[in-house]
């Protein structure tokens, strides 16, 4: 046929532009698919250790050193329930409201129980006032720190507040809640290595990483007796 050239595929180099180009179709899907396990990857592993950026802190939140937390709404009354640093120092935890609705608190009393295999956390109330709905299933439902509505339906109990302004002057707010957050964390971790002596020294790297990292729920890992003394250094 006229203006039509045969060529042997074979004996150009056209065999190896069809490798090449072979290699980066399989190369590519497969690059995409390792990129994507190693950010996931990554990601999870943020989300299992305790640093400095990993805590939700928003704004309207007042947090008492008691590692128990107050939010005032518009009826009047206010949520109260445990902050993100406990819950993720301890893990999964079993709760018991003490006071039942109808029954006053006063700021620094113990609230609330705090549970995991025998071993136990006090917690005290933030503000003094009058008891009037109890969660009892909105904070099983919603512990999980991870859920950007925590602060939201986390709470344990609603109180009627009789001296709102005078006792969150010593709360943490925004910023400064932060900041507190993270003090608090490198406590944690001097605490926890302190700690250590009372465990086998194989388990220490279920509560550290190398770098001096805390992993969450490091508290799970230890006896009683660290338990006690996590409670009269944090939370009394």
């Amino acid at each position: 046929m006229e203006g039509f050239t045969y060529s042997n595929i074979f004996e150009t180099k056209g065999i190896e532009y069809l490798v090449i180009i072979t290699f980066f179709l399989v190369l590519v899907p497969f690059w995409l698919l390792l990129n994507r396990k190693r950010k996931a990857s990554e990601k999870a592993e943020e989300h299992l250790l305790l640093t400095a950026g990993s805590f939700v802190v928003p704004k309207g939140i007042f947090f008492s050193k008691f590692h128990s937390w107050a939010h005032l709404q518009t009826d009047g009354l206010a949520k109260v329930g445990i902050d993100e640093f406990l819950l993720r120092i301890t893990g999964s935890v079993n709760y018991l409201l003490l006071k039942e609705p109808g029954e006053w608190v006063r700021k620094g009393e113990v609230l609330i129980m705090v549970e995991h295999e025998g071993k136990k956390l006090e917690i005290l109330s933030p503000l003094t006032g009058r008891i009037e709905k109890a969660n009892s299933t909105g904070f099983a439902d919603s512990h999980d720190t991870t859920d950007p509505a925590f602060y939201k339906n986390g709470w344990i109990c609603q109180i009627q507040p009789s001296n709102w302004k005078t006792e969150t002057i010593s709360c943490y707010l925004a910023e400064e809640a932060r900041q507190w957050f993270n003090q608090e964390l490198k406590r944690a971790k001097d605490f926890i290595a302190e700690s250590v002596r009372f465990i086998s020294p194989g388990s220490v790297q279920v509560v550290m990483q190398d770098g001096g990292e805390l992993y969450d729920q490091p508290l799970t890992e230890f006896p009683r007796e660290v338990w006690n003394n996590f409670q009269e250094q944090f939370l009394s």
